[in-house]
């Protein structure tokens, strides 16, 4: 288990599109260990994409066990996800720890159906609204070579230097 360099704002990779998982093995279980380790690693992180390693492949973690008063399912390894439905729409501040200085008002669905494997390679489905759906969509988006930067309401008004709060 290692935690892997995250990367930042403005590397090139970052648009990089990824590709489908097609070996559930050991590999992918040692890759999912470092991803994890790596997100717990940054500060009140709750997701963190493949591509923010530079690991091109299309593989999540969603994790909102810190944050009981959101309904969540818990901490979720996604493989291969896909957003097969989507309703309503709301703007929420977001921030990335591949774009560690700023925040932004995005908007995003408020409520997702997602289908994707766990780390077993079973098929598996997801209903997600509220902060777990936005979580979702943000990490979901990385695997299409997209951040939030990218889906800014408005970059002259809705992007903001990072709050840092001492602990």
């Amino acid at each position: 288990m290692a935690i892997r360099d995250v990367l930042v704002y403005p590397d090139p990779r970052l648009k990089q599109i990824s590709s489908p998982v097609t070996k559930f093995d050991s590999a992918l279980q040692d890759f999912i260990r470092d991803l994890n380790d790596t997100m717990l690693a940054g500060p009140g992180c709750v997701g963190i994409a493949a591509p923010q390693v530079g690991h091109f492949e299309r593989i999540v973690i969603v994790d909102l066990t810190s944050k009981p008063k959101n309904p969540n399912h818990g901490k979720l390894v996604l493989i291969n996800p896909v957003i097969v439905e989507s309703s309503g729409e709301k703007i929420g501040r977001e921030g990335c720890l591949s774009v560690p200085d700023y925040t932004g008002n995005i908007v995003r669905a408020k409520n997702i159906t997602l289908s994707a494997y766990d780390e077993e390679g079973n098929p598996q489905s997801y209903e997600m609204k509220g902060f777990e759906a936005r979580v979702a969509q943000h990490e979901i988006d990385h695997l299409d070579g997209r951040l939030f930067l990218d889906r800014l309401v408005c970059r002259r008004s809705e992007l903001f230097p990072r709050q840092n709060y001492a602990e």
